[in-house]
C-alpha cells in the first residue's frame, strides 16, 4: 500500500536516526514523481529530515530555516497526510514543536513523526527490525559518523559532472 522508499525513510527517521539517508531515499522517490514540484509533500518531508539533521548538529540557524520550508509546504498540503499516513493534526503540533525548539536553541531531541496508520506503522516497526534498530530510540549522539554523514560521503560524480558542465559552457563561447 506504501511505497518502499516512504517506508524506508519512516524507519531511518525513526530507528536509525539517519536523516541524511531519509533526505536520500525521498530525493529519489520525488524526483520519480513529481521532480518539477517544489511544494510536494515528498520535498517537505525531505526538507524535515534535512531541519533535523542540522538540529541534530546544533546548526540551529540551517534547521530552523529548513524546518520553515518543510512547514510552509506540510501545512499547505495538510489536507493530503492522510494519503502518507500521517495525523494531519498532530503533525502541525509536531511542526510547530519542533519550530518552538529552535526558536528557544533547546538541545536536540529525537521526534517521531505522527503516524496514525496501523498498517504504516506496522511496516515501519517491521523494517527497522530488519535495519537492526528500534523504533523510537533516541539518536545515538556519540556516533559522529552518522552526525556528521555529509562531510564522509563521495562526492566525486558530482565533482565530475560540475567539471562536464564548465567545459560544455566554454565550448560553447568559443
Amino acid at each position: 500500500m506504501y511505497d518502499q522508499a516512504y517506508v524506508d525513510y519512516l524507519a531511518h527517521f525513526h530507528g536509525t536516526r539517519d536523516y541524511f539517508e531519509c533526505h536520500e531515499l525521498l530525493e529519489d522517490r520525488w524526483k520519480e514523481e513529481t521532480p518539477l514540484d517544489r511544494q510536494a509533500v515528498w520535498v517537505g518531508l525531505i526538507q524535515l529530515a534535512v531541519a533535523m539533521y542540522h538540529y541534530r548538529r546544533n546548526n540551529h540557524k540551517g534547521a530552523m530555516r529548513t524546518a520553515q520550508k518543510a512547514q510552509t509546504i506540510l501545512l499547505k498540503k495538510q489536507n493530503l497526510l492522510d494519503k502518507y499516513g500521517l495525523d494531519q493534526h498532530k503533525m502541525k503540533e509536531f511542526l510547530e514543536n519542533l519550530m518552538h525548539k529552535l526558536e528557544l536553541d533547546k538541545p536536540y531531541e529525537s521526534m517521531n513523526l505522527p503516524i496514525k496508520d496501523e498498517h504504516l506503522l506496522s511496516a515501519v516497526h517491521e523494517r527497522c527490525t530488519e535495519l537492526g534498530c528500534t523504533y523510537g530510540a533516541p539518536s545515538p549522539l556519540e556516533d559522529t559518523e552518522l552526525i556528521h554523514r555529509h562531510s564522509q560521503r563521495d562526492r566525486s560524480d558530482v565533482i565530475e559532472e560540475r567539471k562536464r558542465q564548465l567545459q560544455k559552457r566554454e565550448e560553447n563561447r568559443s
